[in-house]
């Protein structure tokens, strides 16, 4: 283990006392990963980090180690999480659409996770009632901490910092819903379509929903066509990261849709592996060849029925769609995924 000289006269001694660390206080499979940021906090001194670094980087890890541990015994549930206006009122017909699209998403197993203020966010947790919910709250002089449904709820996480607050929203999330606000839907919907859009996050359903009859989301599509598509600042393929609609069973539909045969995906190496819901035929793995060939950077699309050697046995008994993925477009990758999810429904016998 390569460490700093801080306090020990060999690193040998440094690493043998890190080491008798974690087995005495962290016995546990991943103390590989757990001596990398101890040697990190030890560069920190050595580096002679100022005081207000160090508050920044404590007060960080310590919101996600609590974040991580509350969203842990959930993690087998699918979420939500929705983004809109803490200052719509409870009878506008925005508030009343977010209540129906979480009330929809809930019955199907789903919990919903908001910012925990007033408006939209209240309005995802009317619907999808406190027991499906998590909060995630950022402390605003200007807004209270907590709407009454989530308050002092186990399920409350209450940050500091936004860019650990947005990192929690992005990585317990499989869908994410936007209704009408201000900057900070827009920022907050923006950032989820960038990191998809770069592959800095697994790619996931993004909704976009009016009230009925509603223009918010339809003048934004207008803006981005014309600003940023048509002056080729973003791809046409870029157009197929978001669903726009001002129909929550639509919107519902859009997410779970997503989930039909597609479930999961990570990088094995230089290898992309699509976990599946059930196998695909010939037939499909033909027509994937054929159309989505400029996806691969070498090689062809090929099926394995079981988890590769390198997942440890991570969802073993879900059959794999297993390729070299240039990582140039991941937006043609979500198209793929859609034509799988359509196309490829159709259980193979083999």
């Amino acid at each position: 283990m390569d460490t700093p000289n801080v306090g020990f006269s060999s690193r040998s001694d440094r690493s043998a006392a890190i080491q008798e660390f974690l087995e005495g206080h962290a016995p546990c499979e991943d103390q590989d990963l757990l001596g990398e940021m101890i040697v990190t906090i030890c560069r920190l001194a050595r580096d002679g980090c100022g005081r207000g670094e160090l508050k920044i980087l404590n007060r960080a890890l310590k919101e996600l180690r609590y974040a991580f541990k509350v969203f842990a015994p959930y993690s087998h549930v699918p979420k939500v999480s929705v983004f809109g206006s803490a200052r719509t009122p409870e009878d506008h017909p925005q508030y009343i659409q977010a209540v129906k699209f979480a009330e929809s998403i809930q019955r199907l197993g789903w919990m919903v996770i908001t910012g925990a203020g007033g408006g939209i966010m209240r309005a995802g947790h009317h619907g999808a009632t406190r027991q499906s919910s998590f909060g995630v709250s950022i402390r605003l002089p200007f807004e209270p901490t907590a709407n009454e449904i989530i308050a002092d709820d186990e399920k409350l996480v209450n940050f500091k910092y936004f860019f650990t607050r947005k990192l929690v929203f992005v990585k317990e999330a499989k869908a994410i819903a936007l209704f009408p606000g201000g900057f900070g839907t827009q920022d907050e919907g923006f950032e989820a379509l960038t990191l998809i859009q770069t592959g800095k996050t697994n790619p996931v359903p993004i909704v976009l929903i009016d009230e009925p009859g509603g223009t918010y989301w339809q003048h934004w599509r207008t803006y981005v066509k014309s600003e940023l598509l048509h002056t080729g600042m973003i791809n046409n393929e870029d157009m197929h990261l978001f669903h726009l609609t001002d129909d929550t069973d639509d919107a519902v539909r859009e997410i779970t849709d997503f989930y039909r045969v597609y479930h999961s995906s990570r990088f094995v190496r230089d290898e992309f592996v699509i976990r599946l819901h059930h196998a695909l035929t010939d037939d499909v793995i033909d027509r994937l060849n054929g159309e989505y060939g400029d996806l691969l950077s070498d090689g062809q699309f090929r099926q394995e029925l079981q988890a590769l050697p390198e997942e440890d046995g991570e969802h073993a008994d879900k059959p794999r769609l297993v390729f070299r993925f240039n990582r140039n477009s991941v937006s043609r990758l979500r198209m793929m995924i859609d034509m799988l999810n359509t196309t490829g429904d159709r259980p193979s016998d083999s």
